[in-house]
């Protein structure tokens, strides 16, 4: 089942994801949230996350090494396929959250630069917070997959999620003050 904006039944629609994000009422056992954004993965993806995070694995960066391997070419780094499914859900999920952690990751297919990367998202669980009694907790498996629809990473996460009427403010931003 698909949701509206509001997290009700929508029929086959996907929607888009309410502008100040959801929260713990939201969010039903079983609903699927196609997310809206894919994006791309570039060989400067790759590289710029592999040297930020001190990872000297030459199958993300070396592409006359990695051609010598059994894929042929540079592997995308699986830590940046991870944060980049994430922030896909990020929009429909987790605008009001943090997140408790991340389990059962899977990678059953390499991501080679130049695949572009979707995601979709399931509800596992939800259930009140016991000891903060504004929030709750909500589970998923997120499945990522690319332009051929074949599946790159599963996982599941856990978020800590506010519930109707207590996520903080957002911010507006200014007026602009025009001179004549």
């Amino acid at each position: 089942m698909t949701t509206s904006s509001t997290g009700g039944p929508r029929g086959d629609e996907q929607p888009l994801a309410p502008h100040l994000g959801r929260v713990f009422e939201d969010f039903a056992v079983g609903q699927l949230y196609r997310h809206a954004l894919g994006r791309t993965v570039t060989s400067t993806d790759n590289i710029w996350f592999t040297l930020l995070t001190v990872n000297p694995n030459p199958i993300h960066f070396d592409a006359v090494w990695a051609s010598k391997t059994e894929w042929g070419k540079p592997l995308m780094n699986s830590a940046f396929t991870l944060a980049l499914v994430t922030g896909l859900s990020v929009d429909d999920l987790s605008k009001n959250a943090v997140n408790l952690g991340w389990d059962k990751v899977r990678l059953p297919h390499p991501v080679f630069e130049g695949d572009t990367i979707y995601a979709q998202s399931t509800v596992l669980s939800t259930r009140a917070s016991a000891s903060r009694p504004h929030q709750g907790i909500v589970t998923f498996q997120t499945e990522g997959f690319n332009q051929d629809g074949t599946v790159v990473i599963v996982y599941e996460r856990t978020i800590l999620i506010y519930r109707r009427g207590h996520a903080p403010p957002r911010p507006q931003p200014p007026t602009i003050q025009r001179t004549r």
